[in-house]
């Protein structure tokens, strides 16, 4: 407030703690009314304490039961004031009953009956407490996402990462579309549909009167997921399964699981329910927490019938690196599989660490045959992951410069 009795005051705060105590009190100041109270502030700023007390009253009380109430606590934040303007203290002694209250009059024929009803209601609540005189103001607390944003994942509990998968649901939820080669019917469309239009002058003795226009179709970017669910990557496990139902519910992926043998989640990660999901992608894992064979679960992907989704796709690694197979035999399913797909993203829960280096034998050899090598071991990492992959599929030409893998390996 630049000017008045509340200068330097922010007004939606002051607002916020007053319709608080308000509430404390008895009187049911909800958030239109506060809403109302910022804007006749804004609109008529209380130059005066009379000013204010009447701006708060009509914005404020909506019930003539609540004025008692809400004279005492405006009178209890601002101690030392002026004596309040019309209040019940301040009323004219006089005759007066359980109803009415007299007030001045011109003629002297008030009578009973006469004067301001409802004005002395008893009190419906009781009196506020002095030592509460000071304002409270509301307590800035950071969302429950902000909250989460750095936290690994083996300190969240089941409520917080089905917020996560919310999460990843919204993040991919604008997920884009790809032009493919099958047209359909559209006023708008710039080609003429031959076929269409000559067989429609079969009605016009082969007049093309009327001339049908079509237009490509575009089709969500096919995604494939392949999660790593091996003991060194149990603290993930879960958080990487909501990852993959979101890509499954939101752009038709097609997502697998994989330690020792590969396993198709597709069917199981589209369920309505994220708890009944997540239990039977679990429960339809039976190597899970085990050993890992990235080699060997690429071969079965690439040789199974469906090796064909991988093809013009944007294949997801979720994994640590750590492999059982050897780094070369990786580095030749990785060679195969980029020859068949449109990008490789690899996402690693190490490589947000500092001082990152792969220099596990496995991420090493798959290294120069990603796109992108992006970080997924917190609640940020893997909602911003899902973002960077939107920005992958978008891009158009030639593919991202070769990642090079680290001088040192670690077998």
């Amino acid at each position: 407030m630049s000017s008045g009795v509340l200068r330097g005051i922010d007004r939606a705060a002051f607002a916020v703690a007053f319709a608080d105590r308000l509430r404390h009190a008895g009187v049911p100041a909800g958030l239109t009314d506060v809403n109302d109270f910022v804007r006749a502030l804004a609109a008529n700023p209380a130059m005066s304490m009379s000013t204010l007390y009447w701006t708060a009253r009509i914005s404020l009380v909506r019930r003539h039961a609540d004025l008692a109430a809400f004279d005492r606590v405006f009178a209890a934040v601002f101690a030392g004031a002026p004596p309040l303007p019309l209040t019940r203290s301040a009323a004219p002694p006089g005759r007066c009953d359980d109803v009415h209250v007299p007030v001045p009059a011109d003629t002297d024929n008030a009578g009973p009956g006469g004067g301001l009803p409802w004005a002395t209601l008893p009190p419906s609540v009781a009196e506020a407490d002095e030592s509460e005189a000071a304002m409270r103001l509301p307590e800035r607390r950071p969302a429950a996402l902000a909250g989460l944003a750095d936290r690994p994942f083996e300190e969240l509990d089941g409520a917080q990462i089905a917020l996560l998968g919310d999460a990843l649901r919204a993040a991919v939820a604008g997920w884009p579309t790809r032009r493919t080669r099958r047209h359909a019917v559209s006023p708008a469309g710039r080609r003429v549909a031959l076929r269409l239009t000559v067989a429609r002058a079969r009605r016009t003795a082969w007049e093309p009167v009327e001339v049908v226009r079509e237009r490509p179709v575009r089709r969500p970017r096919r995604v494939v997921l392949l999660c790593d669910v091996s003991e060194s990557m149990r603290a993930q496990a879960t958080a990487y399964l909501h990852l993959m139902r979101a890509f499954a519910l939101v752009a038709d992926a097609e997502v697998f699981a994989f330690a020792t043998t590969l396993t198709r989640l597709t069917v199981a990660l589209r369920h309505t329910s994220p708890v009944a999901a997540v239990a039977q992608a679990s429960a339809a894992v039976t190597d899970r927490f085990g050993g890992t064979r990235i080699a060997t679960n690429l071969r079965a992907l690439l040789a199974s019938h469906h090796g064909d989704a991988v093809r013009g796709a944007v294949v997801v690694i979720g994994s640590d690196g750590w492999d059982s197979d050897p780094p070369g035999e990786l580095a030749a399913m990785m060679a195969r599989l980029r020859r068949r797909s449109y990008r490789i993203v690899w996402l690693n829960p190490r490589a947000g660490a500092p001082g990152f280096v792969p220099r596990v034998a496995g991420m090493a050899a798959a290294l120069p045959y990603c796109d992108r090598l992006l970080p997924a071991g917190t609640f940020r990492d893997l909602v911003d992951a899902a973002r960077q992959l939107q920005s992958v599929t978008c891009t158009a030409g030639l593919k991202w410069p070769t990642l090079t893998p680290a001088p040192r390996i670690i077998a």
